[in-house]
This record gives C-alpha cells, structure tokens and sequence, in this order.
C-alpha cells in the first residue's frame, strides 16, 4: 500500500513538473510573439532549469536573443541547437543570418573538398537518425545474407547478395556518422567570442604581444588552456590566446 502511495505521488510530482515546464515554454512563445524578448528569454532559461536543454530550446531562445539585438548570444544558442540537430535548416539558416550582423568576417581556410563533402553528409541527420538508420541497415544486410548463404536458388542468392553489400556499407556510414558526431558534441571545442572587443596574445599573459583583435560573436576553436588564458584558433587558422572570461564554450 505505500509503495502504490508512493508511486502515486511520484507520477504526480512528475506531471506537475512536466506540466509546469510546458506552461512555461507556450509563455515563453507568447511573450516571443508579443515583441517581450527579454521576457521570453527567462521563460526559456527556466525550462533549461527544470526540463534540461534541447534542440528547440536553443533555437528558440536563440531567436529571441537575435531580436533583442544579442548576436553572441544568438550565434551561441544556434550552435548549441546544430549540435543536438544538425539537419535543423532553420537553425542553420538563421545563425547564417546572425554571422551576417557581427563584426568580424574570417574568411576560413581552404579545405579540401571531401572533407566538407563528408561533414555536410554527417550533418544531414541527427545522430539518433544515423542510429536508426545503422541499425536498420544492418538488419537488412543479415536478412539479404541469410538468403545469400542459405537459399539455393540462383536468382534469389544474387539478389541477397546486392542486399546485402550496400546495406553493409551503408551501416558502417550510418554508425560512423552517429559516432562522430556523439564525440563532436561531447568535445566541447568551440566558443563564442562574448567580449565586444578582446585583443588575441602570442603568450598566455597580459604581457605576450597583440596578435589580432575579435569581437563578439566570432566563432573560435579552442586548442589549449593554462591557468585563466585559452589558446583559440580562428577560421583562417591563425592562433592567439585568449581571456577565458572573454569567451563561453558551445
């Protein structure tokens, strides 16, 4: 009898909270409607709070911070939204838009064209659709081995067997795809610039010499730290050392 009390009372505490955190998000959208964006930006913090972090929460507070004129802001919940959803065009769209108004424009280094071939295929799907479509591509390369193997027919073998080859292939694209971009989001790598100015240093002190200069907004990769100094690399490939209070990691 307590137990079924306490698994009442569990179930209820739960859907209070479920509840409470979706009644937040819908306000959050009205006051997003209503032009209050600061307004909707503390909603969407709070469901951060109490329900975690998603996908459509980082888009949406991330369209918020855009209209209140936030770019770094933006650019960081955008990234942040990519990283959960990588097939999210809108998302994708807008943080185009949102590196349109900040002040630094990198011209990035040149990269060979099979890698931006394959990171635009791994970034097409979230890394729960590569699961899926590993597993189930798997699933048919056993079925089409099976009837390579087992069954006598000519006809059918051949068919089992051009099952089976490009499933194979396309599980092991599928599961490498899930797996790298599990590690890329596990990384934490990447940062925005939040400082509006911030000068880049040759050494991991006050006293190195300035290098270049970003803004907020920009997109930085990190590559070391030592005490409160990261060393970034920006996209054309050049190196400095930043404060770390001058950035936050996507």
């Amino acid at each position: 009898m307590v137990r079924k009390i306490y698994w009442a009372v569990a179930l209820l505490v739960s859907t209070c909270v479920a509840a409470t955190a979706q009644t937040a998000f819908e306000r959050a959208a009205e006051a997003y409607n209503a032009q209050r964006y600061a307004e909707a930006v503390a909603l969407y913090d709070s469901v951060e709070v109490n329900e975690g972090v998603s996908a459509p929460l980082y888009y949406n507070r991330g369209n918020a911070y855009y209209k209140m004129g936030h770019y770094a802001a933006a650019i960081l919940n955008y990234e942040r939204a990519l990283l959960l959803n990588p097939g999210d065009g809108d998302a994708r769209a807008n943080l185009q838009l949102a590196n349109s108004k900040i002040t630094d424009k990198i011209e990035p280094a040149g990269t060979f064209f099979i890698t931006v071939w394959a990171r635009g295929l791994r970034d097409c799907c979230s890394s729960n659709t590569w699961a899926v479509i590993g597993i189930g591509s798997f699933l048919l390369f056993l079925i089409g081995l099976y009837f390579y193997i087992f069954v006598r027919n000519i006809k059918v073998k051949k068919a089992g067997f051009f099952v089976a080859l490009p499933m194979l292939l396309i599980s092991i694209v599928a599961n490498a795809c899930a797996i790298d971009q599990n590690q890329r989001r596990n990384a934490h790598d990447e940062a925005i610039v939040f400082a509006p100015t911030v000068t880049a240093k040759s050494t991991p002190a006050d006293s190195g010499t300035d290098l270049f200069v970003l803004h907020e907004g920009t997109k930085v990769t990190l590559m070391e730290k030592v005490g409160d100094w990261i060393e970034v690399r920006i996209a054309d490939g050049n190196r400095g050392w930043l404060p770390q209070s001058s950035i936050e990691v996507i």
